[in-house]
């Protein structure tokens, strides 16, 4: 990493990609997560987590960033219970919603982590070891001042591929078109990450539809997906 590099990474540390918002929790979410988080939720630590003794099993790990009111998130890890997944979020509505769907579900595969996901991801998640990022309809930060707020922008990305796998992919959607341009040419110049479409990738059947994609639907947006994988010989 040159001097330049260096000094994007230690001025990008100081750069929140979210807003804490004062939103209000329902009673429902409020009861989940008094009730439920302690079983579900892991405390952020400044040291490397294991797997294995979190989930209790070897499954490959998908960890989703941000992942809103977490409905996608119960359905698809409904949908694979042969797979983990670590969805991390800041917003405590969010939070006790998942919850909830944890337990209505019987979800056994899923964790979560209330906090910044670029401090879990230096501080809790070994390096290469996770099957897969997703993230869904990240704040597109549309003000020019704003963009460097982005989540996918580097040297962000350089620690998502530096987490993921051999094998592994990043999987972004955006109703934001010079966003998605933007993340796509950001996770092109990424190293050991290549696209695994020429392009802009179709509509991942996998996915469910969320609410901010239905918002993006009703202002007449287009959805814009990525998929890159890392190289194995990286």
């Amino acid at each position: 990493m040159d001097t330049s590099e260096r000094k994007d990474t230690v001025h990008l540390r100081g750069v929140h990609t979210f807003v804490l918002r004062s939103g209000r929790m329902t009673e429902a979410q409020k009861r989940d997560y008094a009730v439920h988080s302690a079983r579900w939720c892991l405390p952020f630590q400044e040291t490397i987590i294991n797997y294995t003794d979190i989930f209790e099993n070897t499954a490959p790990v998908t960890m989703e960033i941000g992942f809103g009111m977490g409905k996608a998130t119960a359905i698809i890890a409904a949908q694979n219970p042969d797979r983990n997944y670590l969805g991390v979020e800041v917003h405590r509505a969010g939070v006790g919603r998942l919850l909830g769907e944890i337990e209505k579900r019987g979800l056994t595969n899923v964790r979560i982590v209330e906090h910044d996901a670029l401090e879990v991801l230096e501080c809790m998640i070994p390096d290469g070891s996770l099957a897969a990022f997703h993230v869904f309809f990240p704040d597109p930060w549309p003000k020019k001042r704003h963009h460097k707020r982005r989540l996918m922008i580097r040297p962000r990305t350089d620690l998502l591929a530096r987490k993921l796998a051999p094998g592994g992919y990043v999987y972004m959607a955006t109703d934001w078109e010079p966003y998605g341009e933007e993340a796509y040419i950001e996770l092109t110049a990424t190293p050991g990450l290549s696209s695994a479409y020429e392009g802009f990738a179709p509509r991942q059947a996998w996915r469910p539809e969320t609410r901010f994609e239905q918002k993006g639907k009703a202002s007449n947006h287009e959805i814009y997906e990525l998929m890159f994988v890392k190289r194995a010989e990286s």
